[in-house]
């Protein structure tokens, strides 16, 4: 282990430290949180923030990982927070211990999460690029619809479906509880962000990078690049119906907005913004996003801007406006920040460098590009048709 990763696995341990030792402390920040970090307000707002940056990491590992671009992604948030509500439901009344049937139900809610994504995963990639993208989205509105559209069903329709709390531990059911629900997002942040690092420190995630640089060569190589993108996308799945179960237990519900589109390009906001290129990038991102829009409401309805010009009162009033500024803002003055790099800056210049003479295979896939290399002088008219493809 390099200094470098010695210093990031300490910095990163004690970060989670602080984080899960806040809801024991009375940190006040004025118009960021509602209150002292103790209060029950603060740490759900806090929670929900830890929630959806652990999406977004899901997502970044299929979109920035894999060149993946979905639009159904919120999918298999909604199927998590369904999935659970409807499984504790179905159990009713039961006999067996509640611990019992609250473990299975969340083992029965990951194996449907599971076969959902394996389904639409094996259907979707059968296409690439943007024909891949509008496969999701229609297996997201298709989503969607069934949960909205019918009211009598086991969704709940437009009014969500509420937590059935039978046979959900006391610890975890209601507001003076508010703390361990933190810590139980805290800790779904932690392990979805420890299976991302397996995965892209793996070889599959390797393999992954070098088919998201050029499919083609990967494919000449003698490699499978379908077998590498399902298993990403299902693996992404999976982890983003964990943070759904995690979502319904502080929500005390399941609400149908999480299964819409508009939630999935949410996603793909935070994470280009935060950096597509850093792990942290989702993260960060995430977290301020969703500070973000839930105190800029407060924000615009404030005295302050009440007492403004018209001119500026009225876009200012509107949460999206500001919301919206603030995001053009960083992409003009911080644009490296929405690209994200995983290089320090000497490195960085290297790969500038590089890519002015021509595509390169990305770090974590050198023994690719070394394969690559060794195929080029075996089979060289084969690289030789790839090399015109590419172009």
């Amino acid at each position: 282990m390099t200094k470098t990763s010695l210093r990031l696995l300490v910095g990163g341990i004690l970060l989670v430290i602080a984080l899960a030792v806040l809801p024991l402390l009375a940190i006040d920040i004025p118009g960021v949180l509602p209150g002292p970090t103790y209060t029950p307000g603060t740490l759900q707002l806090l929670a929900f923030a830890l929630l959806i940056a652990a999406l977004a990491l899901t997502y970044r590992m299929m979109f920035g990982l894999a060149g993946l671009l979905s639009f159904g992604h919120a999918l298999f948030f909604a199927a998590g927070a369904y999935g659970l509500a409807m499984t504790l439901e179905a159990f009713g009344p039961a006999e067996w211990p509640s611990a019992l049937v609250f473990t299975v139900s969340i083992l029965v809610t990951l194996v449907l999460g599971f076969v959902l994504a394996a389904t639409v995963g094996a259907l979707a990639l059968r296409v690439t690029g943007i024909s891949f993208a509008m496969v999701t989205l229609a297996f997201a509105q298709a989503g969607s619809v069934l949960i909205r559209r019918n009211p009598g069903s086991a969704t709940g329709g437009e009014e969500g479906l509420p937590l059935d709390t039978t046979h959900v531990p006391g610890d975890l059911v209601g507001v003076v509880d508010t703390r361990n629900l933190y810590w139980v997002a805290l800790g779904i942040l932690v392990a979805v962000y420890l299976v991302v690092l397996w995965v892209e420190k793996s070889r599959a995630g390797h393999v992954a990078e070098a088919v998201r640089e050029n499919e083609l060569r990967v494919r000449v190589i003698g490699m499978r690049p379908y077998n590498v993108k399902l298993l990403v996308f299902i693996a992404a799945s999976v982890l983003a119906s964990v943070a759904g179960m995690g979502y319904l237990l502080l929500q005390s519900g399941a609400a149908p907005r999480v299964a819409t589109a508009d939630f999935t390009l949410t996603l793909l906001v935070i994470v280009v913004l935060g950096g597509v290129g850093a792990r942290w990038g989702a993260v960060v991102g995430g977290i301020v996003y969703t500070l973000l829009d839930q105190r800029l409401t407060a924000l615009a309805g404030s005295d302050a801007i009440a007492a403004l010009p018209d001119v500026l009162r009225i876009p200012l009033s509107e949460p999206l406006f500001i919301l919206g500024t603030l995001f053009v803002l960083v992409v003009l003055f911080l644009p490296g920040a929405s690209r994200g790099s995983r290089h320090a800056s000497p490195r960085a210049a290297s790969s500038t460098r590089s890519s002015r003479r021509g595509p390169s295979m990305p770090d974590g896939a050198c023994t690719l590009g070394r394969w690559t290399a060794d195929r080029a002088r075996t089979a060289p008219d084969a690289v030789a048709v790839d090399d015109r493809g590419s172009r």
